[in-house]
């Protein structure tokens, strides 16, 4: 085996290794002396140079990335995700001709859907969707940021928190968890502008929580500004506290005004 391929086969196990016992700070002193010794092969993207370890080379380097994004996930670095996935995602399209389909390959192109709902780029996540071949939309992964988004789109929060239970890989967990929040926090700034008041049963039925614990935590960390008292949740503090905003209606009329004799002198 070449030298250098053996090198970095030796560094990929040893940061394997790290990611399995979930020593954050030694896998990514590794992956940045990986990245940095792929560099030495010309057969990687962009320059697709046809070399007698093509194929290993970029095998072991599809997987690095690979291992890089999921990586970002336990770190919980978003932008790190996107770099990591930006540099994976040639391996999936570029090089599909050259290397048979990674295993890998459906579960991150779902996870980076999840990222950009999360984020609310929905016109990204329809853009990387439309460019995924048609059989890739029946794979479980894809399916479920798929319908994610829909019920996302329609209001169906309770199916969107309630997706967790169902994920198809345990590394959905990190962006199902920051999609619940953005979710609890829409319908709680709903709620306090709906109501007075709810009782602590509703308040709890309403987020989607199992508990009284989890809702008091919510509340505790979320929005100290509730009040809760004789087994309500009481929201016409947050209400008055909120600063509130004054209409310069007698401008808004001149403007209008303004606006009309203009067009009569158009006409």
């Amino acid at each position: 085996m070449d030298p250098k391929l053996t090198e970095v086969s030796q560094y990929f196990e040893r940061f394997k290794a790290a990611c399995v016992r979930e020593d954050i700070d030694t896998s990514a002193n590794l992956l940045s002396q990986l990245k940095v010794l792929l560099t030495s092969f010309r057969s990687l993207p962009p320059l697709f140079e046809v070399t007698p370890n093509a194929v290993q080379e970029l095998t072991i380097a599809r997987d690095i990335y690979e291992h890089a994004v999921l990586l970002s996930v336990k770190m919980g670095d978003q932008d790190a995700f996107e770099r990591d996935f930006f540099q994976l995602k040639p391996y999936y399209t570029d090089a599909r001709k050259r290397l048979p389909r990674s295993p890998q390959e459906h579960m991150i192109l779902g996870l980076n859907l999840l990222r950009l709902l999360v984020q609310n780029r929905i016109a990204e996540f329809h853009t990387e969707l439309e460019l995924l071949p048609a059989e890739s939309l029946e794979d479980p992964c894809i399916k479920h940021a798929v319908e994610l988004e829909q019920s996302f789109m329609e209001g169906a929060y309770n199916r969107v928190l309630t997706a967790k239970q169902t994920v198809p890989n345990q590394s959905y967990d990190y962006f199902m968890d920051l999609l619940a929040k953005t979710v609890r926090d829409e319908i709680a700034g709903c709620s306090e502008k709906a109501y007075d008041f709810l009782s602590t049963n509703d308040a709890r039925q309403m987020l989607l929580f199992s508990s009284d614990n989890e809702l008091l935590k919510y509340i505790n960390e979320e929005h100290p500004e509730w009040e809760i008292k004789d087994g309500s949740v009481i929201f016409q503090k947050a209400k008055e506290t909120a600063p509130c905003k004054e209409i310069p209606s007698l401008q808004l009329i001149n403007q209008t005004l303004s606006y009309a004799r203009e067009l009569e002198r158009i006409v």
